[in-house]
This record gives C-alpha cells, sequence and structure tokens, in this order.
C-alpha cells in the first residue's frame, strides 16, 4: 500500500508514519512525502481555511497512492477566548473519491501573539519568535509552539496524531460512514 502525504515536514510525516504503525491495514504502507500547494494562505485564519487547505494538500499529492493525506494547522474563531482565536490541526485522507477528515484539540496563543499574526498578515511561528518566545527558525519542524505552551507537555506531533487519528476513523469504520 502507498500513502502520499502532502508535506516535507519531518514532524507531519513522523507523526503519519507512527500513527499508521498501531493500524493493521496500514503496517505495510508505504508513505512518500510531497511537497504540494496548499491553495491556502500561509496562516489559514478561519476553520474553513485550515480544512480546505488540508484537502488541496491531500488532493494534489493524490497520484500512484492508495490515500493522500493533507495536514493544515490554523486559526478559528472560538467565542468566549482571549483573542476569538484558536488554534487545531485538520486532516484530510483522500481515497481518490472522498476525504476523510479529522480535527486536533485547539488551543489558545497569547493575545500578543494573535494579534501580532492578524495585523501583520504573519505566520504564527514568525510571530511566536519576532515577539521573543522562541529563537529557533523551524520550531514547527520541532515541539511546535504547543510544545513550548505546554513546556513539553504537548508537542506538535501528538498533537498532529489526534487529527489524524480522528480521520481514520472514518477507514477503520466503514460500514459506519
Amino acid at each position: 500500500m502507498k500513502i502520499n502525504i502532502g508535506s516535507k515536514n519531518k514532524v507531519k510525516i513522523g507523526a503519519l508514519t507512527e500513527i499508521l504503525k498501531e493500524y493493521p491495514d496500514f503496517l505495510d504502507a508505504e508513505i512518500i512525502s510531497k511537497d504540494v500547494d496548499t491553495g491556502v494562505s500561509h496562516q489559514p485564519k478561519s476553520l474553513d481555511e485550515t480544512i480546505k487547505g488540508a484537502m488541496s494538500r491531500a488532493r494534489n499529492c493524490f497520484e500512484d497512492c492508495d490515500y493522500s493525506v493533507g495536514l493544515e494547522s490554523g486559526l478559528m474563531k472560538v467565542p468566549e477566548t482571549k483573542t476569538g482565536y484558536m488554534d487545531t490541526t485538520a486532516c484530510a485522507i483522500y481515497d481518490g473519491k472522498h476525504f476523510h477528515l479529522g480535527l486536533s484539540s485547539c488551543f489558545e496563543y497569547p493575545p500578543k501573539v494573535v494579534k501580532y499574526v492578524l495585523e501583520n498578515n504573519a505566520e504564527l511561528s514568525d510571530a511566536f519568535r519576532e515577539l521573543g518566545f522562541t529563537k529557533k527558525a523551524k520550531i514547527g519542524e520541532e515541539e511546535g509552539i504547543i510544545g513550548v505552551l505546554t513546556k513539553g507537555k504537548l508537542v506538535r506531533k501528538e498533537y498532529t496524531k489526534q487529527a489524524i487519528i480522528t480521520a481514520l476513523i472514518h477507514l477503520e469504520n466503514k460500514d459506519l460512514y
């Protein structure tokens, strides 16, 4: 079985590789990473845009494979939060006909980070660096911002796995979907 993933990010590839080892149907899966266009802004600012980004990644890397996977993190509006926004990761698994979607848990960034992103149309990792929360140039390929904010209790790879697991619900329970 061949599964393409629409990303070269080692955290996303690692999350997919590790999760698929827990599913008997995917034990023999060969994972191929592809650099693809997301079709959305570099920093999605709505749940709709985040899901569209994941779906675009999956659709754009679907070739010569059984499934393709797109993962996209982004902001979404959430009432009653301090900033009005939370972050989530969307996973889209594509079988050539249908998408199977899942989301991770959500968390809120510090208010000055969200303000910086919205006012400067910046990416969250750039805002986090510019505001002095980290010096790491590629935080998204390491523990991620969530890893910094949770002091390592939840890192980006585990956070990403949540979205993959919830998308795999559809494939694990085909008779229900």
